[in-house]
């Protein structure tokens, strides 16, 4: 019995012995397992940079299409063949779209030149009131002393007459006055009108010679500096030639101011005249000869040829308007040439009058905006100065203000009815 207990005791003991070693261990485990989640590193902070994704996938082929429907359908029996004939056939052919064409420009009908000046004899006498009227008021005074003949002489040198054209006008009605004795008013107007158209040579040649000698066209070539109008004129004298019949071609010489040629052009299309130009900057003698070598081949009635218009105080320009006017002449003689003049610029038209003259034979003037200004003396001293008569004169913006230059019907309109 002592043996058993003995037994039972140690059993006893083993088991607590297991117990506690068992609780020990369990124990170790749990504190084991703590420190190693107190000593695991800190979460990262979330990146900054944007997830990315991925782009939505295109649709393949059939995603997006329709249930298909059920839909009669015909056999190879039902739809025939074509034949061997028909399998060789030409396709027809495909024409071209038809791009319509812009349309021409309306072709102007220009008014006749005959009369020209008297129609426009009171846009002129608007302007030049003050040289005829003054001179009227001052002849019709009680008493012509020295100093009324001085203001006469002085009035007519204000509308730059001209000092010898003005001495010469004022002994001829110092004399007439004298001898005339009694002065009624319709007396001294035709008195002075006779003076006056005796000092625009009334029998010049005023006619603008576009007749050539030759079985070839009439050349007229126009010379002036910049500013005076010359490209709008040589347009308009091409209305002039238009409206008495005759066929013209436009050279565009003038290759050194832009949009010259441009300008030239629109003028021509106007009145159904053909324009030859060349590039800008190009050689004007190049393009002058071009003309009337064309104005020949169409068998034009006058060919005119606008020239450019530098400072005359260039030198070489002027050799250049020279070599125009040979290039020119080997088709044959220049018909005419004309200097167009600005009438507002006064003596100082006369000093290009002179330098052009040099280079070229002069044969006709042009004045332009005598509309402008009140010094329609300018007539008188241009022709003086150069030899040759005022043939053209200008007097507005519009088409066909351009006129024949009439002494009468000039003088008419300076000194009223």
């Amino acid at each position: 019995m002592a043996d058993t207990g003995q037994v039972m005791g140690i059993e006893i003991l083993i088991l607590a012995v297991v117990i506690a070693v068992v609780a020990v261990a369990v124990t170790s485990g749990l504190v084991i397992s703590g420190r190693k989640k107190k000593q695991l590193p800190p979460a990262e902070p979330p990146s900054t940079t944007p997830p990315l994704t991925a782009p939505p996938a295109e649709p393949h082929v059939g995603d997006e299409a329709e249930t298909p429907r059920e839909e009669p359908r015909r056999t190879v029996e039902e739809v025939g063949l074509p034949t061997a004939e028909e399998a060789v056939e030409t396709p027809a052919a495909v024409e071209d779209p038809v791009v319509a064409e812009p349309p021409a420009p309306e072709i102007e009908v220009p008014e006749p030149t005959a009369g020209r000046l008297v129609r426009l004899r009171a846009r002129l006498a608007r302007s030049q009131n003050s040289l005829g009227k003054g001179l009227l008021t001052l002849l019709s005074r009680e008493h012509l002393d020295e100093d009324t003949w001085e203001e006469i002489e002085e009035t007519l040198l204000t509308a730059d007459v001209g000092v010898a054209p003005t001495q010469e006008l004022v002994e001829r009605l110092r004399e007439r006055v004298r001898v005339l004795g009694t002065r009624t008013p319709e007396e001294l107007r035709g008195l002075l009108r006779e003076e006056l158209i005796t000092l625009l040579g009334p029998d010049l040649d005023r006619t603008v010679h576009t007749e050539s000698a030759a079985d070839t066209p009439g050349v007229v070539m126009v010379v002036g500096v910049n500013g005076t109008g010359k490209t709008t004129t040589t347009g308009k004298l091409a209305r002039v030639l238009v409206a008495d019949g005759k066929s013209v071609v436009l050279g565009a010489a003038d290759t050194f101011r832009a949009a010259a040629a441009d300008q030239l052009q629109t003028w021509g299309e106007r009145v159904g005249a053909r324009t030859v130009r060349g590039p800008e900057g190009g050689d004007p003698a190049s393009i002058a000869y071009d003309a009337v070598k064309e104005g020949i081949a169409e068998k034009a009635d006058v060919v005119l040829i606008d020239t450019a218009g530098r400072l005359h105080t260039k030198t070489g320009l002027m050799d250049e308007l020279g070599k125009v006017k040979r290039v020119v002449e080997k088709h044959g003689p220049l018909d005419e040439v004309l200097l167009v003049l600005d009438a507002t610029t006064g003596q100082n038209g006369l000093i290009q009058a002179r330098v052009f003259a040099e280079v070229v034979d002069i044969t006709g003037i042009v004045l332009t905006k005598l509309d402008g200004t009140a010094k329609g003396g300018i007539v008188i001293a241009v022709q003086r100065e150069l030899g040759v008569p005022v043939k053209l004169i200008g007097l507005g913006e519009g088409p066909d203000d351009l006129a024949p230059f009439e002494p009468g019907a000039f003088v008419d309109a300076l000194i009223g009815d």
